[in-house]
């Protein structure tokens, strides 16, 4: 097997952040709540780091002895910040990227102008980007993972199959928690314009988030009618002043 992590898409290797550039490869909530009082911001509606861990081990608990993979389908497929052995273009079934995570807590909106990315949900397909954790690299890169993705309720994570070419896979990824007050099923496709063109925080502009899965569809060719109808209505709205 080659140690070449893009073997399969060296197209990836120059539009993925690599590990020791993250923000999130030392994200931690010490560091989170110096951003948050730094801009005036709420702080402590966040997972406690034993909270955090006890369902990273709990998640886990299920994984055999051996490569972890992760399917991504929002900022993960540009900024993983984990180290990953092999990249590769994949689908999962009965599952589909929506646009429902309405961020209030200052990453890319607030709660006087939210932002919006998107969340796994049930029903329909979604296509996005799988990573390979080798086996020995689990608990090291899970920690960065969980406090990444598990700052606050807004996922749960479970294992779903995952196919990347002929090939089905377990995969772990994090599908929205519908008890979460980030999640908002409902939002009418104006309320998603409205927090794509006017949502900002710390880690950049709503519009910026979508403009990178659009960016990583179209070097792919996948067809998403949801990020193509945002991404148009957005492009619209913010010509239109």
């Amino acid at each position: 097997m080659t140690n070449d992590p893009f073997f399969h898409h060296p197209e990836l290797a120059d539009l993925i952040t690599k590990p020791d550039d993250s923000f999130f490869r030392d994200f931690s909530i010490t560091k989170l709540a110096d951003i948050l009082t730094e801009r005036g911001l709420p702080t402590g509606w966040w997972h406690s780091d034993e909270e955090r861990n006890a369902m990273r081990q709990a998640a886990l608990s299920e994984h055999r002895s051996e490569d972890l993979w992760v399917f991504a389908y929002g900022s993960l497929m540009w900024d993983p910040a984990i180290r990953f052995t092999e990249g590769r273009r994949a689908r999962v079934q009965g599952y589909q990227r929506r646009f429902i995570l309405k961020d209030i807590h200052g990453g890319r909106g607030t709660r006087e102008a939210p932002g919006l990315m998107a969340a796994l949900d049930q029903g329909g397909e979604g296509e996005g980007l799988l990573f390979r954790i080798d086996q020995h690299a689990i608990e090291v890169e899970t920690d960065i993972l969980w406090r990444r993705e598990f700052i606050g309720p807004a996922y749960f994570p479970v294992f779903v199959p995952t196919q990347m070419g002929e090939v089905t896979v377990n995969a772990l990824t994090f599908v929205a928690d519908y008890d979460a007050e980030l999640i908002e099923p409902e939002l009418s496709r104006a309320e998603q314009l409205e927090y794509l063109v006017t949502g900002k925080g710390f880690l950049g502009d709503s519009a910026e988030y979508l403009r990178n899965i659009a960016r990583q569809f179209q070097l792919f060719g996948i067809r998403d009618a949801e990020v193509e109808a945002l991404f148009n209505g957005m492009n619209l709205r913010e010509k239109s002043g």
